[in-house]
């Protein structure tokens, strides 16, 4: 009996602005059998987002209970809200020779990265401060405080990610279609 070829988990972690959402956008499309990890948040729900698409939203109580389980792969919080991610049907999808695209924070990917080490771990760098601080404005969904609690976060998010072992690909986004074609060479050669 011919068995099916295993999936991979790939993490794609950034600072925010750094075209982490844009990338694996685009990797959905160029990879075959590729498909969004759907996170739990307690944020509340930003312009056009569905529930159950790239989150499912859910009360602070669920969080905890999902949490106390072990139902998480990983969990962190992230300006005041709880994001994770569930674990079964992340399972469930490499068993089924699925790559699942899961973008989190680099204390989500740590967690992943002790969790299940042969997870593909990407940390996608901006070219320049200037350019996340241009990407953050031009997104005008978030008040300027928020904006500069996320470039302020993006320092440390990049020292750790650098730093911490836990992300082997480092990629820095300029041209995105050069960045989506790294990453996914990357996965190919991990497959």
């Amino acid at each position: 009996m011919h068995e099916s070829p295993r999936g991979k988990l790939l993490v794609i972690s950034g600072p925010s602005g750094a075209g982490k959402t844009s990338i694996c956008d685009r990797l959905l499309e160029r990879l075959p059998k590729a498909r969004w990890s759907v996170s739990v948040t307690t944020r509340p729900k930003r312009g056009r987002e569905v529930d159950g698409e790239h989150y499912r939203f859910i009360s602070g109580e669920e969080f905890e209970q999902l949490r106390e389980t072990g139902a998480l792969l990983e969990h962190a919080e992230y300006l005041g809200h709880w994001y994770g991610t569930p674990r079964k049907p992340v399972e469930e999808a490499i068993a089924n020779g699925e790559v699942i695209i899961m973008e989190i924070d680099v204390q989500g990917g740590a967690q992943v990265a002790r969790a299940m080490p042969e997870s593909i771990r990407v940390f996608v760098l901006p070219p320049t401060m200037d350019t996340l601080r241009a990407r953050l404005e031009g997104r005008q969904t978030e008040s300027e405080i928020l904006q500069q609690k996320r470039l302020a976060e993006a320092d440390g998010e990049i020292a750790f990610a650098e730093n911490s072992g836990y992300y082997p690909y480092i990629i820095t986004n300029d041209i995105l279609d050069d960045s989506v074609e790294r990453v996914r060479e990357i996965v190919t050669q991990e497959m």
